[in-house]
């Protein structure tokens, strides 16, 4: 069955960063688009970044535009979101989504298969 396990999350002050990984198992990685949402407590999911099957077209939510990297190692069957000049209202648990749709999709219905999560803190 298909897996995709994320991890690196933790706590970090206010302008620090973290790097969070997926690993995927069970679907043929490059055939699928990848995304990270996030979840805080009381707010619905909201798309955060997503990444092409081969990796030559990303894009962001305009919250994180500068200061998130989505990548991706298709040999590794991994998807990476680099965070750097975190802020408090980031906090919260970060999911990756695979996708079979090639255009870019934001809505967290158009994804297929989900992780578990890992949270994420950023104090002031």
């Amino acid at each position: 069955q298909v897996q995709l396990v994320e991890s690196g999350g933790g706590l970090v002050q206010a302008g620090g960063s973290l790097r969070l990984s997926c690993a995927a198992s069970g679907l043929t990685f490059s055939s699928y688009a990848m995304g990270w949402f996030r979840q805080a407590p009381g707010k619905e999911r909201e798309f955060v970044a997503r990444i092409s099957t081969r990796g030559g077209s990303t894009s962001y939510a305009v919250s994180v535009k500068g200061r998130f990297t989505i990548s991706r190692d298709n040999a590794k069957n991994t998807v990476y979101l680099q965070m750097d000049s975190l802020k408090p209202e980031d906090t919260a648990v970060y999911y990756c989504a695979a996708t079979p749709l090639i255009w870019t999709a934001t809505q967290a219905r158009d994804y297929d298969y989900w992780g578990q999560g890992t949270q994420v803190t950023a104090s002031s």
